[in-house]
């Protein structure tokens, strides 16, 4: 491998030409504190950073990389891929059989149309929904994030129910004014908004698993209630599952709901670790969309080889090794293990877990549920940053911020489960010296 030098020197080189010296965010360590590691390699569960340490992963890319880094077969395809074509900016036939196996298998993706991110995505389903609706207002609810569009980038105001103010700077109040904010687990809440504001509401847009802000796990009733209001009023529904699609299992969590979203947003494994998005569902609002409709959107890079054939490849296996009670088993062998280990040796700070199918979230114990922004407890931040940097020394790769969820892949087996045990259980013995 090439020699690139230290991940704090390359650090403070990235900070002289990149924004924070990183592309992303929570790439650069700001809310654990100190320097980020650089990878220059992965393979199956394991990271290798610049100076040729190897980390286990738990963040797998922050989601896509269901099977693992590399996996052979997915890497075969990628291969051969490589030797026919990059890209093309024309029509192709490996996006066809990609979409047809997702349509064949979802009884609510009708049609679909591949782009290039999460973000894109919800940018295009929403326009596909006001358009549909002639309406212009968006419902969305704290705690679930749709990427970082204008208009959803925004929270909960301080005033009236509904009324939001902007999460980022550059994000004009003309730009947020359609969007409506609110709590989540809380249907009276969506009942009163709807009744004031229904006639201009375009579309009700959640992650029926709230990934994005803790593992924030919504009642069933809840989601099928607000279903239910946005409907009686004429609005949208879509369901952005754009972590959760294809990773709690084959439908997505609507599968595992039984509702049926009007729209659908995915991302992360349909492209098999590649940038790659979806919008999809009714065939009636899809064919809303150019150049069949008056809905404009286009995409150069849009529908990638590499992408398709290897996300076609991912799922192909996935269906065929039921990986999904696979991943299900081993998370809860992760999480039940790290806690006994967390709480072992950190007995005071009474550790609990939040999972759901592969995706886990470690944070303090609460007398119920953590559904809703809000109850998370105080003080999550610096306990987790804690953790993180412990388990981080001695090779196990989190998310680095106590907000991120954590995932496990068919890479992580059982060797790998108790390799992670003896490295967590070496971290806290030596903080406890």
């Amino acid at each position: 491998m090439k020699s690139y030098g230290s991940s704090e020197e390359l650090f403070l080189r990235a900070k002289k030409v990149v924004p924070g010296g990183v592309h992303s965010p929570v790439r650069s360590f700001r809310s654990v504190g100190g320097t980020p590691v650089f990878f220059q390699a992965a393979k199956g569960p394991l990271l290798t950073d610049v100076s040729g340490k190897e980390y286990l992963d738990y963040c797998l890319s922050f989601g896509p990389l269901l099977l693992g880094h590399r996996d052979p077969e997915v890497e075969e395809v990628v291969r051969e891929t490589a030797s026919l074509a990059w890209s093309f900016g024309a029509a192709e036939p490996y996006s066809l059989e990609l979409a047809e196996w997702i349509v064949s298998r979802i009884p609510w993706v009708e049609k679909i149309r591949f782009v290039n991110s999460g973000t894109e995505a919800v940018m295009s389903a929403l326009r596909v929904a006001r358009a549909a609706t002639g309406r212009n207002k968006i419902l969305k609810f704290d705690g679930c994030y749709h990427g970082h569009l204008d208009s959803l980038l925004v929270k909960a105001g301080s005033g009236l129910a509904g009324e939001a103010s902007s999460d980022s700077a550059g994000i004009g109040s003309e730009l947020i004014g359609n969007t409506l904010v609110l709590p989540l687990d809380d249907e009276s809440a969506v009942a009163e908004l709807f009744a004031r504001e229904g006639k201009n509401i375009a579309v009700l847009v959640i992650e029926p698993l709230p990934a994005n802000y803790g593992l924030l796990v919504q009642r069933k009733e809840f989601l099928q209630k607000i279903v239910e209001i946005a409907r009686s009023h004429g609005a949208l529904v879509l369901f952005d599952e754009v972590i959760s699609g294809f990773r709690v299992g084959l439908r997505g969590m609507s599968g595992e709901l039984g509702i049926r979203p009007d729209l659908v947003t995915y991302g992360k494994i349909i492209g098999g670790g590649f940038p790659v998005g979806a919008y999809a569902g009714r065939a009636d609002l899809l064919d809303l969309v150019a150049p069949q409709g008056p809905v404009y959107q286009a995409g150069t890079l849009s529908a990638s080889p590499f992408g398709m054939r290897a996300g076609l490849a991912t799922l192909v296996k996935c269906e065929r090794e039921n990986v999904y009670s696979v991943l299900e088993e081993r998370t809860k062998r992760l999480t039940d293990g790290l806690l006994a280990i967390f709480r072992k040796y950190d007995p005071d700070s009474d550790w609990s877990v939040t999972a759901h199918s592969s995706l886990f979230w470690f944070h303090r114990s609460t007398p119920s549920p953590i559904r809703t922004v809000d109850s998370i407890p105080n003080g999550h931040k610096e306990a987790f940053a804690n953790v993180f940097h412990l388990l981080l020394t001695e090779g196990i790769y989190l998310a680095p911020s106590g907000y991120e969820v954590g995932f496990t892949s068919l890479a992580h087996t059982s060797e790998i489960l108790e390799k992670t045990f003896d490295l967590a259980e070496k971290a806290f013995k030596k903080n406890k010296v």
